[in-house]
């Protein structure tokens, strides 16, 4: 296992380091990259780097209390792991390490329709606030019984992605052989064979684990696991509209956070449909490239919602002060998606539990040189955009 100490891994980068030695060019691209020519991808981290912090000086803070509460429930800081497919394929522990991880750091975790492991598994690995995020792959009777399984294992929320009407074209993907390693086919995997030779803690990993895992919470009309095969055709056959969130509202009776929104009317939207939560998110950059990066479209959306539900927001969430800067412009939490599965993929857990120590630790560091003493002290006035402007919004 790769050491996580301090002196060899202090940043989030350090782990993305780790992992890219660790897995084959497929899998860690797959974690790693974006769609078309990534320039959204890039955008996301770049708008962070934009915003300026304003401290307020000479103020003496020993700690700070980073808690927070999302629809109703406590986390020990803002940063909430986000819903990330193929887990498993980066490493054997895949979900329910990292809902482990999460618990114990005292922060939420939410599970993707995409996953390798059965999601009774995943919820019995935390403690803590466990949100299941769906795709309607299988249908509805399909979405139907994941959800109700949900319900009796204890998720508490559910997440419904609405911006994947066709998977985006992510070609590192397409040369790297995402599509040949998930296949069934042993003649296909061959040109692609020498680089997951090259990686053999990995392989040896990933073939104890028994090869490419099914997707546990899909199951068919047969009664059977779906194959994780590709799943951009089933994406297509799946498109998420308004009236489904109607359908969802009746058929899930907790919270609804509603995710991929990016305008503020479609913001409006979701209130209209009874969700109690929207995520700024341009699903990481993965999608429609060329978008705004959430950072940028994130004051729309709270002007938007006006209080009316709770804005969360993903994308490019690299440093502690990442998470303040969304904070300070309205964020109520983050969800981190790549700083987390760069730990994964280096480390199983212990490294996911890493990367969130690494957030929690430069987000209080941050706090105490802006001056402040808890998160509900993070506002508008802390921060300044690129042309100068301050944020509006209350303080």
């Amino acid at each position: 296992m790769p050491t996580l100490d301090s002196p060899h891994v202090v940043n989030i980068e350090d782990l993305r380091r780790l992992a890219r030695r660790r897995l084959p060019r497929a899998v860690f691209d797959y974690m790693d990259g974006g769609a078309a020519d990534e320039v959204t991808l890039r955008e996301n981290c770049r708008a962070f780097q934009e915003v300026v912090l304003r401290p307020r000086q000479a103020v003496a803070n020993e700690k700070c209390d980073l808690r927070t509460r999302v629809v109703g429930q406590e986390i020990s800081f803002p940063a909430i792991l986000a819903p990330v497919g193929y887990s498993r394929l980066m490493h054997p522990g895949g979900e329910v390490a990292a809902a482990r991880a999460a618990g114990e750091t005292g922060t939420g975790f939410v599970l993707s329709t995409i996953s390798g492991h059965r999601m009774e598994k995943v919820k019995e690995a935390s403690s803590k606030p466990v949100w299941y995020q769906l795709y309607v792959v299988g249908g509805r009777a399909a979405a139907e019984a994941a959800i109700e399984r949900a319900r009796v294992a204890g998720f508490s929320a559910l997440v419904v992605t609405i911006d994947t009407p066709v998977a985006g074209l992510r070609e590192r993907d397409v040369r790297n052989g995402v599509k040949e390693l998930m296949g069934s086919s042993l003649l296909a995997k061959i040109p692609f064979l020498p680089n997951l030779l090259a990686h053999p803690g990995w392989l040896a990993a990933f073939l104890v684990d028994g090869g490419v895992p099914k997707l546990e919470n899909i199951v068919t009309a047969n009664g059977e696991a779906m194959p994780m095969t590709d799943v951009a055709a089933a994406l297509s056959r799946a498109v998420v509209t308004w009236e489904d969130l109607r359908w969802l509202r009746k058929a899930w009776r907790a919270p609804i956070i509603v995710k991929g929104v990016l305008t503020g009317d479609d913001a409006r939207r979701t209130i209209d449909e009874g969700a109690e939560g929207v995520v700024v998110s341009n699903h990481g950059g993965r999608q429609l490239d060329g978008v705004a990066a959430t950072l940028r479209a994130l004051p729309e959306i709270v002007a938007a919602v006006n209080g009316q539900a709770e804005v969360l927001m993903d994308g490019g969430v690299r440093r502690g002060s990442d998470i303040v800067k969304a904070i300070c412009m309205g964020a109520r939490a983050v969800l981190v998606g790549r700083a987390y599965a760069y730990g994964l993929g280096a480390a199983g857990q212990a490294g996911v539990r890493r990367a969130l120590e690494i957030l929690r630790t430069e987000m209080e560091r941050t706090m105490r040189l802006l001056g402040c003493a808890s998160v509900v002290e993070l506002n508008s006035s802390l921060v300044e955009v690129p042309d100068g402007r301050l944020v509006s919004g209350p303080e």
